[in-house]
């Protein structure tokens, strides 16, 4: 017996026009469809699915599925970063600027401040609406970094950059380095614990006032790649990111302040990875935006004969757009003028389609 049932949208649509109560908008952006998948799940997993029309749906809606189907087309706030405000009913891109030595595919090409700076400059000329400053590497196997150290690296880059205008973010686990960011002029934190790691980064969320992404992972860094297991990956970590947010919540963080990311390559296969892309539309069932980091990630280069790291651009490309295609407000890459273009010839498809047709 299934114990509850989630909304996952699927049969996407062009546009809206002429399906009056046929089609709904997902999370308020750019997408509509007309169908949904019904999981009905027990524990962790799915007893059973059904396929359903939009139009059927909505004269199902009980007090179990009404609230998810409220939030799934309900928009999403745009963030307030300083001065800058990013809209999320379109997709957007973040910048990744590690300022590390090891990081999987650029460890070491801006461990310099000035250079990295220059970077991030560079990156946000080229359309990167917020820039995602992390000081350690959380790549498969990476070790933790002393707080100060991480905070000797990205301190004086997000002084430099905020003060440049530009919206910046800190990716940490560690209520210190979120401490420090945020005094330097860093307006979000991405934790890739998801608040986990540090039993004090809530509380600095929380008095901040500061929006955070909440990202999926499955056991640290050191060892989330050793054979990492789930019952149903999708249903899971739907369960997990829930979890998270019921707890960001209790410590004071606005539900409007939160992001979530379902961590791809964070303790996933690449089957995993692949199941969890395919049913992307499911997380905006949470009421949160989106944000998807697939960028150069080792699943394109175990689908591409091994291909190196920064040999993945078709591939990052590809599953960018397939994350837009699903709804997903911000994409956190590495290729950021090939990104924007591609967005740009997706925005435009879009627009034409959402353009009346003259009788």
């Amino acid at each position: 017996m299934a114990t509850r049932t989630l909304i996952r949208p699927t049969g996407f649509v062009d546009a809206p026009f002429g399906y009056d109560g046929k089609v709904a908008r997902l999370a308020g952006g750019m997408t509509f469809f007309a169908s949904v998948e019904l999981l009905h799940i027990d524990g962790n997993r799915r007893a059973s699915t059904e396929l359903l029309s939009v139009e059927a749906l909505e004269s199902r809606l009980d007090d179990s599925l009404a609230p998810q189907w409220h939030v799934l087309t309900g928009s999403r706030a745009a963030l307030q970063l300083g001065e800058r405000i990013v809209r999320l009913d379109q997709p957007q891109v973040m910048a990744i600027l590690n300022v590390t030595p090891d990081s999987f595919s650029d460890g070491g090409r801006f461990g310099d401040p000035m250079t990295a700076v220059e970077a991030g400059v560079r990156m946000a000329s080229e359309g990167a609406a917020i820039l995602d400053v992390g000081g350690e590497s959380t790549r498969p196997g990476a070790q933790s970094v002393w707080a100060q150290d991480e905070i000797e690296r990205v301190r004086p880059v997000i002084e430099r950059l905020s003060a440049g205008g530009s919206a910046v973010s800190v990716d940490t686990r560690k209520s210190e380095v979120m401490t420090a960011a945020l005094q330097a002029g860093a307006r979000l934190v991405n934790d890739v614990s998801a608040l986990t790691f540090d039993p004090r980064s809530a509380e600095v969320v929380s008095a901040a006032g500061a929006p955070v992404i909440l990202m999926h992972h499955l056991g640290p860094p050191e060892t989330m790649q050793q054979d990492p297991r789930y019952d149903d990956v999708l249903v899971e970590v739907y369960l997990w990111l829930e979890e998270r947010i019921a707890a960001a919540e209790a410590a004071g963080i606005e539900k409007s302040r939160i992001l979530i990311d379902p961590g791809f390559g964070f303790g996933k296969t690449v089957a995993h990875n692949l199941e969890l892309m395919n049913g992307l539309a499911l997380f905006h069932s949470l009421g949160c935006a989106l944000v998807v980091g697939a960028s150069r990630k080792r699943t394109i280069g175990a689908l591409s004969n091994e291909a190196p790291a920064d040999e993945r651009l078709g591939g990052s490309l590809a599953f960018a757009l397939k994350a837009v295609e699903q709804g997903a407000q911000i994409l956190r890459v590495h290729d950021i003028p090939e990104t924007i273009q591609a967005l740009r010839v997706w925005r435009g498809l879009r627009d034409q389609a959402l353009t009346p047709r003259m009788a």
